[in-house]
């Protein structure tokens, strides 16, 4: 099927990650010009091959700008860049410093990006805006009550906010999430062994974790006009069906 979406241009934020990097290479196979973010990863967001790529921490406004700058007029963006920090840590004994960089490594940076975003659909009266959040957003998760809060902030009250905003000066303009659950990925692989992997896939009907490709398809499929046209403030679960969180194991 048709998405529609060759020659439009598109900034996937976080490219050098396994989700970012995976929506960047199925970007550029429906013909999309990509442009490939990155903070630290600069090697793995050149080996994708997109048209461009652009360096930028996401938490500092100016930089988050300067991205928009350097990336030009674009038809839809994938704000996948974020952070999990492994360490797991109950909410009586975390730090005031990790809550505030989970935040701003999470939902600061997805904010400026899609403040930066929206900006250019109010000039262009067009656009679509795919999130990425998380299942810890749906479901939370014990010892990273700070990702869920970042994540839960962006699959809910930011969205359903932007959704109804967007349309006032955009009225074809859209704006959804995608939740992925777990995910194997450069950031969760480490964690992901064989216990773990029993215990996290317990409340899935599908009884394994995603790839990354399996985030990216309903990225694609939520940017592309032709095949979401009329979808937006929707939150995607990309999770094996899960049903919650395992309390005890």
């Amino acid at each position: 099927m048709d998405t529609g979406l060759a020659g439009k241009r598109v900034l996937v934020t976080g490219a050098s990650g396994g989700i970012g990097g995976a929506c960047a290479r199925l970007f550029i196979a429906e013909g999309c010009e990509v442009v490939a973010h990155y903070h630290l990863g600069r090697e793995r967001a050149e080996a994708l091959g997109a048209a461009v790529v652009a360096g930028a921490d996401l938490r500092v406004e100016a930089e988050a700008e300067g991205l928009f700058d350097q990336a030009g007029p674009l038809d839809a963006c994938a704000a996948v860049a974020g952070i999990w920090p492994a360490e797991d840590v109950p909410v009586w004994e975390l730090p005031l410093e990790r809550w505030e960089e989970t935040l701003r490594a999470n939902l600061t940076a997805t904010f400026l990006t899609a403040r930066a975003f929206l900006r250019g659909v109010a000039e262009r009266g067009h656009g679509s805006l795919v999130m990425v959040a998380s299942t810890a957003g749906v479901f939370g998760e014990a010892g990273h009550a700070d990702y869920a809060a970042a994540k839960s902030a962006i699959a809910h009250g930011l969205l359903l906010s932007l959704k109804n905003e967007v349309v006032r000066v955009a009225p074809r303009a859209r704006v959804n999430v995608v939740c992925p659950g777990w995910t194997e990925s450069p950031m969760t692989r480490e964690s992901l062994d064989e216990e773990t992997l029993r215990r996290v896939t317990r409340t899935m009907a599908l009884e394994e974790v995603a790839q990354p490709e399996d985030v990216a398809a309903q990225v694609v499929v939520l940017a592309s006009d032709v095949l979401s046209g009329h979808v937006t403030g929707q939150l995607v679960t990309v999770a094996g069906g899960m049903e919650g969180r395992v309390l005890r194991g």
